[in-house]
């Protein structure tokens, strides 16, 4: 039983591309995947190898690992790295969409201001990264593993991207004088990323191309004091964490990837995996 389990959850056969390697999120499902007997090769638009370093630390070394330099909303580019990867490993078998943008706390005011006067400009590049670059991260990676016959797509979601943001979470800044909201284009971005997703399945399920979608729930990255406490007030889940900290750590989400690359889940497509800590269950 126990070799047919390490079979079933092995990654030790996984070509995976994961995009946006250097965040946050990015940074543990690298090293994560990498641990757990995957080939990575990681998708960033300006490389070198101390930036590397820094995100990877030991196994920046690791012959399981490369960095490909390519932007994600730039066709040619990834072409170019569809080919370097293609000579150093093989076809990929696995693609993760985790590259994303968002407007952080403390983005410029009409960021985060109201929906009337949200910056065009602002949506447009949100829009870019988050959905244009899945989609044509899709079509080049995606495209080889349907040549090949097998693989699997794991796009990064998001609870904005499932429900509304909840505005009151941010109360607080309100109270303090600040006009702020969460804003609209993260929301709609993560929202189109689910149908792309079910969309794939139902397209590249014949050629024995999986897709499926991680919802994320927040991480913590040393927010607000009160902000920390408001969120907490929303996740069921207690794990004995200081009650200010009651968040998503970016190691969290590496078992659902890595569950979705994996064999285990072979019979798994067009579907989702949440994983934010009961979130979305009240």
């Amino acid at each position: 039983m126990s070799d047919v389990l390490g079979t079933l959850f092995s990654l030790e056969r996984e070509i995976v591309v994961v995009t946006g390697g250097y965040g946050l999120i990015g940074r543990r499902l690298v090293s994560g995947l990498h641990d757990l007997g995957a080939r990575v090769a990681v998708i960033e638009p300006n490389t070198n190898l101390d930036k590397t370093a820094a995100a990877f630390g030991e196994i920046a070394k690791s012959e399981r690992l490369c960095v490909l330099e390519a932007n994600v909303v730039s066709r040619p580019t990834l072409e170019r790295a569809l080919v370097a990867l293609k000579t150093r490993w093989g076809a990929p078998t696995g693609l993760v969409n985790n590259a994303g943008l968002d407007s952080p706390p403390d983005a410029p005011a009409a960021e985060n201001g109201p929906f009337e006067t949200y910056p065009e400009q602002s949506w447009d590049r949100v829009m870019e990264v988050n959905v244009k670059g899945v989609f044509l991260c899709c079509q080049v990676f995606g495209a080889a593993m349907a040549e090949a016959g097998r693989g699997t797509i794991v796009n990064i979601g998001s609870i904005y991207g499932a429900v509304s943001p909840d505005q009151s979470l941010y109360e607080y800044r309100r109270q303090g004088g600040e006009t702020f909201f969460k804003p609209v284009a993260y929301a709609a971005s993560k929202s189109a990323v689910y149908n792309l997703t079910r969309y794939l399945a139902a397209y590249w399920g014949p050629r024995n191309v999986r897709s499926n979608t991680v919802t994320l729930a927040g991480v913590f990255n040393d927010q607000d004091p009160r902000f920390l406490e408001a969120y907490a007030r929303k996740i069921p889940l207690r794990r004995g964490k200081p009650h200010l900290s009651n968040m998503a750590e970016p190691y969290d989400y590496l078992g659902a990837v890595a569950f979705l690359l994996s064999p285990a889940s072979g019979y798994m497509t067009g579907g989702d995996i949440r994983v934010d800590g009961g979130f979305m269950a009240i």
